[in-house]
């Protein structure tokens, strides 16, 4: 473990560090745009998928984002029939917002197939060691964007 990394080694790893940002995000604006929405749009509706049904107030306090920028990107996922509204079984009180899989499948099937394919196979080159720390780096990355991205959404 480095006791002290010199100024050109975080400089560079910090440059690397903005260029995969700028790459991640503009690959998921073309990839957005190539099913017909916006990159917002495609990236919450991963959320959805990835956490299932919830509600409006649920998705608002998972993005930070207001509850009427959540109504925007719901309708918007709506009508492209991606999402419903549905009354939640437990409280037909509450309004539930259901991603449907099979219609997101069909409009990112092959573009989503052909990039995991394309990682799988980059992974494919590393040896188990370097696999090991890549997932640790990622994973330690995650959890200090996590952290950071809480405190600021609270701290408004």
């Amino acid at each position: 473990m480095n006791e002290k990394l010199d100024d050109e080694t975080i400089k560079r790893i910090g440059e690397l560090g903005g260029k995969f940002s700028d790459s991640t995000i503009l690959m998921h604006e073309a990839i957005a745009k190539k099913a017909g929405l916006t990159g917002t749009d495609h990236k919450y509706l991963g959320l959805l998928i990835k956490h299932g049904t919830m509600t409006a107030g649920e998705l608002s306090k998972l993005t930070g984002l207001t509850t009427g920028a959540i109504t925007g990107v719901i309708d918007r996922l709506e009508n492209r029939h991606l999402v419903k509204r549905a009354f939640d079984k437990a409280d037909r009180r509450k309004i539930v917002i259901v991603p449907d899989y099979d219609e997101t499948v069909k409009l990112m099937g092959a573009t989503s197939t052909d990039l995991q394919s394309r990682m799988i196979a980059l992974m494919s080159t590393l040896s188990e060691n370097e696999v090991k720390i890549v997932e640790k780096y990622m994973l330690s990355t995650i959890a200090i964007m996590n952290e950071f991205t809480n405190e600021l959404n609270n701290n408004k």
